[in-house]
């Protein structure tokens, strides 16, 4: 298990804070125990003693053993609106499953650790649930007598799907509906101050058979099983952080931050309840030095001095500080901490391509497919070390982007990609079909709310609204409405607009592609960047780390770690050498980890093993990065001339590309070789059949025939077509020692290379024999010299 870093100061503050209740409050001393766990209003909760065992894992992470019994996850669950009294909720709760129609349970037979879901081991209940179940969920606290005068609230993190609360058997507020969203309710008129209160919550989620954002869940069998494909697990119920915390009756609910790099200034907008007639101060500091500080009207924008900003980049993720004050007159009656990175993202022209520029500059945007699913906890990571080791892991090998795909993460996720220094790109979690009308209205107001909860996060630069076209609609529309709802940031109206029946809205900020294994020939236009949002799927499964052994699959199985390390590095290597200069500005590799049956991961399921070599991807991730920064200039060939292909590998320098009956060979040319083998081995170097920025090689002696790659084979051609015009496309990669590579226009990363004389198309890391490791540089790489026949 890798070493965990040390909690910012700022949250330990607020945990010595909280820990000053035992002090303040009598109360904390005698615990009152019904039926749950008892409250101590010290930021944790503590258990009677309980008969309770979590289930068996089918897949055990460094982290399975680590959750404590009775305060999983004690960890302030808010890190961007922070107070130092609150308490967790969190632990071990009394349970119950009804039918879906059914009222409260007379009795509660079961116990379940919250936050984990009933579907997942880390709860004890470990078993399917359908939409014809309700789970009911049961447990006592106190309030501690230092919070009296003080509204209480209660937060749930987030709960799968339509949840209702009742406080001492009375209903607090509305039910929620949503899966990825937090929601609250001030439950202070519903306690019994200084004495036992109960919290019964019932939740109904009807998964894939009902129509709200689901995302990847699927009624599926909770222990391993064969199948499953792209879909995993249901996850159930609560599977967030639950939570108490008092507030004054004015307090700040909310702050906005958008950071304004260009007038050196933080916007914000304090928004609060009960706030009528007050004011809010905001004060921006950096190692307890105040850099600026503003007042203004609560609900409206205003903006904080940062002068001389210090920015946020995956490199250097500087956080300034943030404290916000609400005030009556001249009285301080409510306050919050927080955090902010000074960063911009946007589109600009670099060397006339449209890119997305983070703080003005355009830097790749390499990155994982990031699931969020554990096989002990589903939906909800084991401890926040394990939450912070997944982000942790991306920036070892390199990478400097995240696409969470189809899920929302907890606010503390957020936070470690923050602090760490991650690109995040946000999914909104996919309906199962096309939606009638109420389900879009649920929709679109819970990716509202899910937009408000995360705007202020420095890390999230895109929000990613419809995947493949998975209950796809008005997308057009909704990518206009994001964009305007969240200015500050990309949008992408359908990630996958070239897959599976997807319709491109043709708006927003960028086109993706998905590719496997690619990475393809996506290309920017004149008012979107080009992104691939999936490539790779590379598979390699790890004997006694599969979660059902023999039910892996992958976009393409390799036959061992060194296939797949050359295979994953040479993707890596045709980005940057052929995508990155035609225009491709961010690529998503398919997967960060396995999960469940699907083995495509980077690191195992259980995150015990990492498959590939960290050094050499991480080298390969940062000359992408470096590249974009410092662009080559691109390799020009002499277009309209004709010339001859030397192979440069040592003991074969005197051969020359050659055709012969079709077929494309390499042979020894010399001066008094005959004629026929000098025109044979002349070439016309012509702008390229099926994009002019590459280049196509005609046959000297027989026009209109050109190189040509067939099921990898090369031969010398005519024809007509898409397909013939981009097999017979090949676009130069600058080589070693002033050679060039020719990469395939319709495969890039593929290479013209010549094996046993013959003439191939080569993929680094494959297991073809003409893929071979062996000298793979050097067969690939060509010198353009002077035609034999001119």
């Amino acid at each position: 298990m890798r070493r965990v870093l040390a909690p910012p100061a700022r949250l330990l503050r607020f945990r010595r804070r909280s820990w000053r209740l035992t002090a303040l409050s009598g109360v904390l001393a005698v615990l009152v125990v019904l039926a749950g766990t008892a409250l101590t209003g010290s930021g944790t909760a503590t258990a009677a003693p309980r008969a309770w065992t979590p289930k068996p894992a089918p897949m055990t992470t460094p982290w399975t053993g680590q959750v404590s019994v009775d305060s999983p996850l004690p960890e302030y669950p808010r890190p961007q609106l922070t107070r130092p009294d609150w308490a967790n909720l969190n632990g071990i709760w009394d349970f119950a499953v009804t039918a879906a129609d059914a009222g409260r349970p007379a009795s509660f037979t079961e116990q379940i650790r919250v936050p984990f879901v009933a579907e997942s081991a880390l709860s004890g209940i470990q078993r399917r649930i359908t939409q014809n179940d309700k789970l009911w969920y049961k447990r006592a606290f106190t309030v501690p007598s230092g919070w009296d005068g003080r509204r209480v609230q209660l937060h749930f993190g987030a709960s799968d799907w339509r949840t209702t609360v009742w406080v001492n058997d009375r209903q607090a507020g509305a039910a929620h509906s949503g899966g990825f969203d937090s929601f609250s309710y001030d439950v202070t008129d519903l306690l019994n101050r200084g004495g036992a209160n109960t919290i019964v919550v019932s939740v109904w989620d009807p998964t894939q058979n009902g129509t709200q954002a689901v995302g990847k869940q699927r009624l599926n069998d909770v222990t391993p099983h064969p199948g499953g494909g792209i879909f995993y697990t249901a996850a159930s119920g609560i599977w967030q952080t639950v939570w108490l915390e008092p507030t004054s009756a004015a307090h700040i609910t909310r702050l906005d931050m958008v950071p304004d790099l260009t007038n050196s200034r933080l916007k914000v907008t304090v928004r609060g309840a009960g706030t009528s007639g007050h004011q809010a101060r905001v004060t921006v500091s950096s190692g307890g030095t105040t850099v600026g500080t503003a007042t203004g009207p609560v609900g409206s924008e205003f903006t904080v001095p940062v002068p001389n900003a210090h920015r946020w980049t995956p490199d250097d993720p500087f956080l300034y500080d943030v404290r916000a004050d609400l005030l009556s007159g001249s009285t301080t009656v409510d306050t919050v901490g927080s955090y902010t990175g000074m960063r911009t993202v946007g589109l600009a022209r670099v060397d006339g391509v449209l890119r997305p520029v983070l703080n003005g500059q355009f830097v790749f945007q390499t990155g994982t497919l990031d699931q969020g699913y554990w096989p002990d906890g589903i939906y909800t990571a084991p401890t926040d070390a394990a939450l912070r080791f997944d982000l942790q892991k991306h920036k070892d090998l390199g990478f400097n982007m995240v696409r969470k795909h189809i899920k929302v993460e907890s606010q503390r996720w957020f936070y470690w990609a923050d602090r760490l220094g991650l690109l995040v790109w946000q999914d909104m979690p996919s309906m199962e079909r096309t939606p009638d009308a109420a389900a879009r209205v649920q929709w679109e107001a819970e990716y509202d709310r899910v937009i408000d909860q995360h705007r202020s996060s420095p890390a999230l630069v895109m929000w990613v609204n419809q995947n493949e076209g998975w209950g796809q609609y008005d997308q057009a529309r909704i990518a206009n409405e994001v964009k305007a709802y969240d200015p500050s940031r990309l949008v992408d109206n359908m990630s996958g607009v070239n897959c599976c029946g997807a319709v491109d809205g043709g708006n927003g900020d960028v086109v993706d592609h998905h590719v496997y294994v690619g990475p393809g020939t996506t290309v920017p236009s004149s008012t979107r960047a080009a992104v691939l949002g999936e490539y790779g799927g590379l598979g390699f499964e790890v004997a006694g780390h599969e979660w059902y052994p023999g039910g892996g699959f992958s976009y393409e199985d390799q036959p061992d770690l060194t296939h797949l390390n050359n295979r994953f590095v040479g993707l890596l290597d045709g980005i940057r050498e052929v995508r990155l200069p035609r225009g491709l500005s961010a690529a998503v590799y398919t997967e960060i980890t396995d999960v469940e049956n699907e083995a495509n991961g980077l690191l195992t399921y259980d995150r015990q093993v990492v498959k590939v070599d960290e050094a050499r991807v991480r080298a390969a991730n940062r000359a992408l990065i470096d590249a974009s920064r410092s662009p080559a200039a691109p390799v020009t060939l002499p277009a309209g001339q004709y010339a001859s292909l030397r192979v440069t590998t040592p003991g074969h320098t005197d051969r020359y590309v050659r055709h012969q009956d079709g077929a494309v060979f390499t042979e020894v040319v010399t001066g008094g070789s005959d004629s026929l083998l000098k025109n044979d081995a002349t070439w016309r170097i012509v702008p390229g059949l099926a994009d002019s920025s590459c280049y196509s090689f005609e046959s000297r002696n027989y026009a209109g025939e050109y190189l040509r790659h067939r099921n990898s084979r090369v031969y010398k051609e005519g024809g007509s077509g898409d397909l013939f015009r981009a097999d017979a496309t090949f676009c130069p990669v600058r080589g070693a020692n002033g050679g060039v590579r020719l990469s395939a226009y319709n495969f890039p990363g593929q290479y013209l290379r010549h094996y046993d004389a013959e003439l191939w198309l080569a993929v680094p890391g494959g297991s073809r024999a003409w893929d071979n490791s062996a000298h793979f540089t050097e067969d690939t790489t060509w010198a353009v010299q002077a035609p034999w026949a001119p």
